[in-house]
């Protein structure tokens, strides 16, 4: 550790791959393949080609047992020196926004200079594991000492063996998935079908108008021959969403559908950060600069709704940054399914909420929702679990660059494990 001052952690900005729908234009493509990709794009937009940085933090939530050193593998192919370290992290959906509170950490206390941090998920190239019993008979034989040894154990086989498991997000405590979990505090909370189709139709319009009025030009790579996220639907509408039936609750009180819950995508996203000093010797322009990060977690066993954690990381962190919830340009919340962003902005709203769970004498309020994901959101433009943090930083970072005046942005991300991580940004 380093006993200095703190510096100021300054984001250069950030990149990544169109984001797609599982099983559609990236069923061929690996985790490290994306990764690279966006790591080779980030190399050449800040002519950092050959320079060794000072370390990496780069994240899957799934992924094969050959990615045990994905980060660091990723960074021997993406064009900086094989001098940089790198090093893997997971934390569900948090897993990038994760990674660069670590890399903005070390930045801050003076361990180092220079970063990335970033993530990447495929459900396309989803590992399929077999039965522990059909790894045993393979165990077995392959320490067979005798050829008999080695030839026995087949005679086990049998047709349950080839039965494949696949990797699951459901939650081992509550053994419901993360849908299941959000459907049972959506009813909780009162949040309506309707107010979840509205808002899964906003992400989609601002989705839209970003690419068409050119937002995303500079922040979405040219991969695989895709240049646009192929999840948004600018046609959608409320008639169109109402017509979907329930996901998780099939019910006549189910709420949340395919419309209004993020699709299972494939894509990758990281971001550059330095110390002010860095970027200025490079030439290189500082975007933004992260001031303040908070994670928390809730016992949502016996508690709390599973997704409800950012709320009070969002509540700890507007303390200690002596701020109030009104007092931001721009809120990107993850939009894991819309009824989240709902249920976190209507806890916030609560003064029973705010007091009793909070700790706090009123409601933290409400915010404009016309501040709300105004590129768009995890529901329009999917949401490839490790990758989303670094892709709402690297759209946060340039909606407050190009703001008029000095601005704030409020991020807000949901994890399974009943986990919530929250970041402050401001422009120079």
């Amino acid at each position: 550790m380093r006993g200095q001052p703190t510096k100021r952690v300054a984001i250069l900005g950030g990149l990544r791959t169109p984001f797609c729908r599982a099983y559609t234009n990236y069923h061929n493509v690996s985790n490290q393949e994306m990764m690279t990709a966006v790591l080779k794009e980030i190399v050449t937009k800040y002519r950092l080609n050959g320079q060794k940085l000072d370390d990496v933090s780069l994240g899957a939530v799934i992924k094969h047992s050959k990615d045990f050193n994905l980060a660091r593998e990723s960074i021997l192919s993406s064009g900086l020196s094989p001098k940089t370290p790198a090093f893997d992290i997971q934390r569900a959906c948090g897993t990038s926004l994760s990674a660069t509170i670590l890399i903005a950490s070390k930045i801050s206390s003076g361990i180092i200079e220079s970063g990335i941090a970033g993530g990447v998920d495929s459900i396309s190239d989803i590992p399929i594991v077999y039965p522990d019993t059909f790894r045993s008979i393979l165990l077995s034989s392959l320490t067979g000492k005798t050829l008999k040894d080695r030839i026995l154990p087949w005679l086990k086989i049998r047709p349950k063996h080839f039965k494949p498991s696949l990797p699951s997000v459901d939650e081992p405590r509550t053994h419901l998935s993360m849908g299941e979990s959000m459907e049972i505090t959506a009813k909780k909370l009162g949040i309506s079908r309707n107010d979840q189709d509205q808002l899964s139709m906003t992400s989609h319009i601002n989705a839209s108008i970003a690419y068409d009025e050119g937002f995303y030009e500079d922040l979405v790579i040219n991969f695989k021959g895709i240049h646009k996220d192929n999840n948004i639907r600018p046609d959608t509408s409320i008639e169109k969403l109402a017509k979907l039936k329930p996901a998780f609750d099939k019910s006549s009180k189910g709420s949340l559908t395919a419309g209004n819950s993020t699709p299972l995508t494939d894509g990758a996203s990281a971001i550059l950060l330095s110390s002010e000093e860095w970027a200025k010797e490079r030439s290189l322009p500082v975007q933004t600069y992260l001031t303040h990060a908070k994670v928390s977690a809730v016992d949502f066993i016996n508690d709390e709704g599973l997704l409800m954690a950012p709320v009070y990381a969002i509540s700890d962190m507007l303390t200690e940054a002596n701020l109030e919830l009104q007092d931001f340009d721009f809120y990107e919340i993850h939009e894991a399914f819309s009824a989240q962003t709902l249920a976190t902005l209507k806890a916030l709203e609560s003064e029973s909420f705010c007091r009793e769970k909070l700790g706090r004498e009123k409601a933290l309020g409400s915010i404009n929702k016309l501040k709300l994901n105004t590129k768009g959101g995890s529901v329009a433009l999917g949401h490839p679990f490790a990758a989303t943090g670094t892709r709402i930083i690297a759209t946060l970072s340039k909606l407050l660059l190009n703001h008029t005046r000095k601005g704030r942005g409020l991020i807000s991300v949901c994890t399974a494990g009943g986990m919530g991580i929250t970041a402050i940004l401001e422009s120079s």
